[in-house]
């Protein structure tokens, strides 16, 4: 009962098909393709800025009223316990305001 099955005919490829890259860059300075590095990290993952980090801090599982951080302001570098934040600052344990536009980077402890 064994049954022949058709073939299957697969033509081959014969030339390099850069279609998809061609039609996103849509040209190829090296303009955009240093724009793509800037947005992402060594593991090709997406950078995230830092409004987007301060809210993974603030939604993370283990922060429940408070949060120690390593902040990179503009001119220096602290270690602060955050409790909470505004539209412009992030508030600290002692109410010290830390304005959020002089943040260049920041880490949970």
């Amino acid at each position: 009962m064994e049954k022949k099955l058709p073939k299957v005919f697969a033509n081959k490829v014969d030339k390099n098909a850069g279609n998809n890259e061609n039609v996103f860059y849509s040209d190829h300075d090296n303009k955009v393709y240093d724009k793509i590095e800037d947005k992402v990290n060594s593991v090709g993952a997406p950078k995230k800025n830092i409004n987007q980090k301060i809210n993974d801090i603030f939604n993370s599982p283990n922060y429940i009223y408070k949060a120690d951080v390593t902040i990179k302001l503009k001119n220096e570098t602290i270690t602060k316990r955050i409790v909470g934040r505004n539209s412009t600052h992030l508030i600290t344990m002692e109410n010290e305001l830390i304005p959020i536009s002089d943040i260049v980077d920041i880490n949970i402890k």
